[in-house]
């Protein structure tokens, strides 16, 4: 069977809520697809969320031109409630605006 999805959204930094043609609905994490130049930028939670529908393929898009074949994404497992992040478990030690620590990525590669 080919897979379809009809709808999609996002939820939270790199998962999103699908529905397939045959009425399958679920929730993935796509953090652990994200590796290779054109999914690099979907890293970003910012970009990640540009994700759109494309109906002709029956599958979702980025603006970079990166996209995920329905049938992996059908294949990937649910997240469950002890998997979905609500945010950090330090966020009593997170500061509005804090800064990451990390140099940016070309300072890294250098």
């Amino acid at each position: 069977m080919k897979w379809r999805i009809v709808k999609a959204e996002r939820f939270g930094p790199h998962s999103l809520d699908l529905t397939f043609k045959d009425g399958t609905r679920k929730r993935v994490n796509l953090l652990p697809l994200l590796e290779g130049p054109v999914f690099e930028p979907l890293r970003d939670p910012t970009f990640f969320a540009r994700v759109t529908l494309d109906p002709v393929a029956g599958t979702v898009v980025w603006p970079n031109g990166a996209d995920i074949a329905p049938e992996t994404l059908y294949e990937l497992p649910a997240e469950t409630k002890s998997r979905v992040r609500r945010g950090s478990p330090n966020r009593a030690l997170q500061r509005p605006g804090a800064r990451d620590a990390r140099p940016p990525a070309a300072d890294r590669e250098r």
